[in-house]
């Protein structure tokens, strides 16, 4: 067998890679770690979904692997490192929900800066308007492009973080965004949305320091996971009132128990990664990674050629279909 699809694709793209590879769907697997592990022997490629972790034991137990498929959400549970070492390429499109993240995003602004009001001049309770906002965006993923396209519309005025970024890159200018520091970005921003994909390095990369320097009356929408912000100093931000609501589109397992810090505060809202989840972006991301693994994996070996006995018994009907009499 050379590929392993544990997650549904479209039957389009399923067919498209059963014609060109020895190919098993089982999408049970899943939920079966140690079934799973065992059938993992004799693949070349796999496709797994979110919810299946990769780490150096897992690979382990795929000796053959060459190419790993991820079609949704992000790699935070991937080892990519061990990836790395174990010469397995990791296979996932970054382009194919940007629009459908996007759009989440503007969706999101709009209902939170109307629905979570702010005290007018006049003393009344009322929302407020995006195109009269200033977004801040950090990370500057293709979602974030997309996003540099749609909010001007609104008339909103947009500034852009990002920690791998300088202020002098020239990709600024080209995506028509306004880089500012962080702390900058923080305290000039109405609203934020934050797209930063995760490394190691980022971990609670949004904490006390940074939500300190935020606008009152703050209001963010975030598709980072959420392991990027301090979840303390997020609890006390939203609590005190400095941020008003955020809306998170993945959450990590925990936060919300019982005892722990976010558990009942008003003004949060946690959504099951629906931003990148649509019926396009699905199919987009799909046939990006079935090309892909594709095209690693390469034709399947052709089937050796039939060589005939020749034989003396066989030369005449040799000489028939020669034509030699």
């Amino acid at each position: 067998m050379t590929l392993l699809i544990v997650e549904a694709l479209e039957a389009e793209v399923m067919q498209w890679l059963a014609e060109r590879h020895p190919l098993r769907f089982a999408p049970e697997l899943a939920q079966q770690p140690q079934a799973l592990r065992e059938a993992l022997h004799q693949v070349h490629g796999l496709v797994l979904p979110a919810s299946v972790a990769v780490d150096a034991t897992f690979l382990r137990a795929a000796p053959r692997l060459r190419v790993l498929g991820r079609v949704s959400a992000g790699v935070e549970n991937i080892d990519v490192e061990a990836c790395r070492q174990a010469q397995v390429e990791l296979v996932r499109s970054t382009t194919a929900t940007a629009n459908a993240e996007a759009e989440f995003v503007v969706g999101a602004l709009l209902a939170l800066l109307r629905r979570v009001p702010v005290q007018s001049s006049d003393g009344m309770l009322v929302g407020r308007e995006l195109g009269c906002a200033t977004v801040g965006l950090i990370g500057m993923t293709p979602a974030a492009r997309m996003l540099a396209q749609l909010l001007p519309v609104f008339g909103t005025r947009l500034l852009a973080y990002d920690p791998s970024l300088h202020q002098s890159d020239p990709l600024w200018a080209n995506w028509g965004l306004e880089p500012v520091s962080l702390r900058e970005l923080m305290e000039q921003s109405d609203a934020l949305s934050v797209q930063l994909p995760f490394y190691q390095r980022y971990r609670g990369l949004i904490g006390e320091r940074v939500l300190g320097f935020g606008k009152p009356g703050q209001v963010m929408v975030s598709l980072s996971y959420s392991a990027i912000f301090d979840d303390l100093a997020l609890a006390e931000s939203l609590g005190s009132g400095r941020l008003l609501a955020a809306w998170f589109d993945s959450m990590e397992p925990g936060w919300l128990e019982p005892g722990r810090a976010l558990h009942g505060l008003p003004g949060l809202q946690v959504t099951p990664r629906l931003a990148s989840t649509t019926r396009e972006s699905r199919t987009r991301a799909a046939w990006s990674v079935a090309r892909r693994l594709d095209e690693l994996l390469g034709a399947p070996p052709e089937a050796p050629p039939q060589f005939r006995s020749t034989g003396p018994a066989a030369l005449p009907d040799l000489a028939k279909e020669s034509g030699w009499r």
